[in-house]
């Protein structure tokens, strides 16, 4: 069974049983008022989480260097507010781990490295048709075989382009 699949069906059971398992321990309203409070605990930390990373992204932006750690640690945060949005206490403890600026930077930090290797290795072994990795941009070898011939065209009757492009007809045979 697939990894997401099988974590759509054990998180939802994991988080009902320890659900009921708090409202055994401090009754049911108490429960219930506890899932409500982290929801807008975590949102309002979240926003002000927020603020800051676009922050610092905007100076890195300013400074001329891109912002990649911010920008996976934006996805985080938008990660971690569904998870707080999610009604349960252990999508809550996970949503409230990645607010935390060293485990959420901690764990961008981890994603860019494996992304990297993953992107710059060409994912080779993959089964795609990219096996052969990227050589980047630019000039590359002529595919046809033939010459290069680099040059300029010069109209000599005097007929704009767009004069042509456009179907207008000067009565002149081609």
């Amino acid at each position: 069974m697939p990894l997401p699949l099988l974590a759509f069906i054990i998180i939802p059971i994991a988080e009902l049983l320890l659900l009921f398992e708090v409202a055994d321990l401090i009754g049911g309203l108490a429960t219930l008022g506890l899932v409500i409070v982290t929801a807008f605990v975590g949102i309002n930390v979240l926003r002000i989480q927020g603020f800051s990373t676009l922050t610092r992204a905007n100076q890195r932006m300013a400074g001329g260097e891109l912002p990649g750690l911010e920008i996976v640690e934006g996805l985080l945060l938008a990660f971690a507010g569904a998870l707080l949005l999610t009604p349960g206490l252990i999508t809550d403890t996970i949503g409230f781990a990645l607010l935390t600026p060293p485990v959420r930077r901690r764990l961008a930090g981890r994603m860019i490295r494996n992304g990297s290797r993953f992107f710059v290795g060409g994912m080779r072994g993959q089964g795609s048709t990219f096996s052969g990795g990227f050589t980047g941009f630019g000039a590359g070898p002529n595919r046809a075989g033939g010459d290069t011939i680099d040059g300029e065209i010069v109209d000599r009757d005097g007929d704009s382009p767009h004069d042509k492009l456009s179907g207008e007809d000067d009565g002149k045979q081609p």
